[in-house]
């Protein structure tokens, strides 16, 4: 796999019926990997272990239900009460972000309703905060800490 535009952390790879499979701490077993799940572990990793944000209210692979149609957000972060706060969207390194990948995170908010939105992948990050009062957003220049997104501004 690549090297990322994010922190490097003690990865914990192994082989399974010749697939290589990633340990996820937050599910806490092994998963396939893949390239956008190297850039989910990496990123996980780097908001918990660099910007504070707290394992226990960060959940991948949350599955929401729109009718008879299935969605999956990759990770989602919720406050302590379990409101969600924030999604993240990850791609494969070589997959280019474009407006169609910011079309998928706002259908999952039309549900969620969160106050942050993030897209990364891997190399390029990209944060917006929403604006509901005003109806609009407004993109961060870095990812914030865990404590500007828990004090609600």
């Amino acid at each position: 796999m690549i090297r990322l535009n994010l922190p490097e952390y003690e990865i914990n790879v192994r082989e399974h019926n010749e697939k290589q499979l990633i340990f996820d701490f937050l599910r806490r077993k092994y998963v396939a990997l893949t390239p956008e799940e190297w850039v989910r572990q990496h990123f996980t990793h780097f908001l918990v272990e660099h910007k504070g944000y707290p394992k226990g209210l960060l959940a991948n692979e949350l599955e929401l239900h729109v009718g008879d149609k299935r969605l999956r957000c990759d990770t989602v972060l919720y406050d302590q009460s379990l409101r969600p706060r924030m999604i993240i969207e990850y791609k494969a390194p070589h997959i280019k972000i474009q407006q169609k990948t910011f079309d998928q995170i706002v259908v999952y908010n039309l549900l969620l309703h969160t106050d942050f939105l993030i897209v990364s992948n891997g190399l390029k990050h990209y944060c917006c905060q929403m604006d509901y009062e005003h109806h609009s957003y407004r993109f961060l220049t870095d990812i914030p800490d865990y404590a500007l997104v828990s004090s609600g501004q």
